[in-house]
């Protein structure tokens, strides 16, 4: 596959449109490219996402590893707003620093029924990965009939 179905800017308004709550009191999540079978995504450094002791929490980063793999299965197959995540792996490996949140998302299969996908997340401006994210996506059997997109990937 050598392009995206939606572009950067086609996918970043289907999100804010679809999912307001995910910038509920401020915008906090950037999509910052698509390519095909991948998306990158920044999370802002922010002290709603902060946990004690002052990192950043758990639950941010695997709502920004989410996020980041649902990025780039809509970029890449449409606005499907019915795909959903039907598992998410989580490994945290390191503390991250006080800085925003990098997501590099790389869709290892891309399917009619089923996405899967990894997910790795680093502190802007360091290259060790503080969080590794493996997620399925169930991708609604409606995206594989006439009326989906004439650019769909095979399997």
């Amino acid at each position: 596959m050598s392009e995206t179905v939606m572009s950067l800017e086609e996918t970043a308004r289907f999100l804010d449109r679809d999912f307001p709550q995910m910038n509920a009191g401020g915008r906090h999540y950037h999509l910052e490219s698509v390519g095909p079978l991948s998306a990158r995504m920044r999370l802002d450094y922010h002290e709603r996402h902060l946990r004690p002791g002052g990192t950043v929490s758990g639950p941010s980063m695997m709502a920004l590893a989410d996020y980041a793999l649902y990025a780039a299965i809509l970029a890449n197959i449409g606005p499907v707003a019915l795909a959903v995540t039907t598992s998410l792996n989580v490994n945290f490996l390191r503390r991250p620093g006080p800085a925003a949140l990098i997501a590099e998302c790389r869709l290892l299969k891309l399917g009619r029924r089923l996405a899967v996908g990894e997910v790795a997340i680093r502190s802007a401006g360091s290259e060790a990965i503080v969080c590794h994210a493996t997620g399925t996506y169930s991708i609604p059997p409606e995206w594989g009939d006439a009326s989906a997109p004439a650019t769909r990937p095979e399997p």
